[in-house]
C-alpha cells in the first residue's frame, strides 16, 4: 500500500496545514471507491523494482534523468526495462531512467519550454498542479526549486508510475500525487499556494468557470495561476462545444477562444492576466512511441486536411494563460 506519510508531514507548517486532518480520510475513500481491477497487479509490480541507487538525478532538464546505465548491472536494467514495459502507456515525459529512455507519446518538456521563461520563479513556493498524469512536470517544478508540489490526478495508473519514479528519486522529495479529483479537494480558509497549475483539464470540465473559481480558492492572495488548455480562433463571444467527441476524446465540453477566456478570468476578478502563448499542437508534440502504442494525434485528425479533426472541427491548438488572484 502507497504511504502518505511524508506527504503529511510536509504539511506540517506549510501554508496549506489545514489539509492534514481532512487528506487521510479523503485518500483512503479515494482509494476504495476507485479501486482500479489492476491495482493490486500495480502495486505488486512497486515491490519488484530491483533495488539501484541513483548515482546521478537531474529534474531541470527535458528528459528527466535518473541515474546512469553504470549505475546497476545488465540484469537488473532488463529486470527494470519489463517492468516499465508492463506499465504502459507511458504519455507524459520524457524520462530516462538507468539508461532506459521512455519517448513518451507527449513531448511535455516542450510545454514547459513555452511557460518556464513567464511564471514566477517556484524558488520556495508552495505548488498544486491540478490533473497532474504520472506527474512529469511536478519533477520539473521541483528541479526549478519549488518547496512542496502536489499534483492531485484521480488515475490510479498514474500513481503507481510516480510513485515507480519517486522511489528511486527518493521518497523524502516533497513531491505528492493526490489520487483525487480537484473538487474533493478541502477548502483552504487562511494562507494557500503561491502557484497554482491547470494544464490540459478546463476542456474536460463541464463547468469551465467553476473550474477556474475552484482553482482560485487554492491560492494565497497575490498567488500566480498558469493556465494551459485548448483554445479556438474567435472574438470574446466564441467558443465551439463539440455535438459529440473532439479529436476522438468523448469528455470535451468547452473550447473557448483566448478572448473568452480572458473575459471569464476578468469576471472572476483575477488580475494581471496575459495570454503567453498559442501554439498548435503538431504530430511531432504528441505521437505514438514503443513506449504508448495506441492511436495519437496523427489518427485524431483529417487524413486530407491537418488543420481539421477527424470530426471536422478545428485542429488542437493550445494556450497558455497566466494570471494572479487579488492581493
Amino acid at each position: 500500500m502507497i504511504s502518505f506519510n511524508s506527504l503529511y508531514k510536509n504539511l506540517q507548517g506549510s501554508p496549506i496545514e489545514e489539509w492534514s486532518d481532512a487528506l487521510p480520510k479523503l485518500i483512503n475513500t479515494a482509494l476504495d471507491h476507485r479501486q482500479h481491477g489492476k491495482r493490486d497487479e500495480w502495486q505488486q509490480l512497486l515491490t519488484q523494482l530491483p533495488s539501484i541507487t541513483a548515482s546521478h538525478i537531474e529534474l531541470n532538464r527535458d528528459c528527466l534523468q535518473i541515474g546512469k546505465a553504470d549505475d546497476c548491472s545488465d540484469k537488473e536494467r532488463e529486470t527494470l526495462h519489463a517492468l516499465l514495459k508492463q506499465l504502459t502507456p507511458w504519455r507524459k515525459g520524457p524520462y530516462e531512467l538507468f539508461g532506459i529512455h521512455i519517448d513518451t507519446e507527449w513531448r511535455s518538456d516542450w510545454k514547459w519550454q513555452r511557460l518556464q521563461q513567464h511564471i514566477a520563479p517556484l524558488k520556495n513556493r508552495y505548488v498544486l498542479d491540478v490533473g497532474c498524469g504520472n506527474g512529469y512536470h511536478m519533477w520539473r517544478m521541483r528541479g526549478e526549486g519549488a518547496k512542496c508540489v502536489i499534483g492531485i490526478d484521480p488515475s490510479q495508473f498514474f500513481l503507481t508510475q510516480f510513485q515507480l519514479y519517486k522511489h528511486y528519486i527518493g521518497t523524502h522529495q516533497p513531491v505528492h500525487l493526490l489520487p483525487l479529483k480537484s473538487e474533493e479537494l478541502p477548502a483552504i480558509k487562511r494562507q494557500g499556494f503561491d502557484t497554482v497549475f491547470s494544464m490540459g483539464v478546463l476542456y474536460h470540465r463541464r463547468s469551465p468557470i467553476d473550474h477556474l473559481a475552484e482553482l482560485k480558492s487554492y491560492l494565497r492572495a497575490g498567488g500566480e495561476m498558469v493556465l494551459e488548455t485548448l483554445v479556438i480562433y474567435g472574438d470574446k463571444q466564441t467558443a465551439l462545444i463539440p455535438q459529440d467527441r473532439y479529436a476522438k476524446m468523448r469528455n470535451v465540453w468547452f473550447l473557448p477562444s483566448t478572448d473568452m477566456l480572458v473575459l471569464w478570468l476578468k469576471r472572476l476578478n483575477f488580475i494581471n492576466i496575459r495570454v503567453v502563448d498559442v501554439t498548435v499542437t503538431s504530430t511531432k508534440e504528441q505521437r505514438a512511441t514503443e513506449w504508448m502504442t495506441f492511436e495519437s494525434l496523427a489518427d485524431f485528425l483529417d487524413q486530407n486536411d491537418s488543420l481539421l479533426t477527424c470530426e471536422g472541427y478545428p485542429s488542437p491548438k493550445r494556450a497558455i494563460i497566466i494570471c494572479n488572484s487579488p492581493s
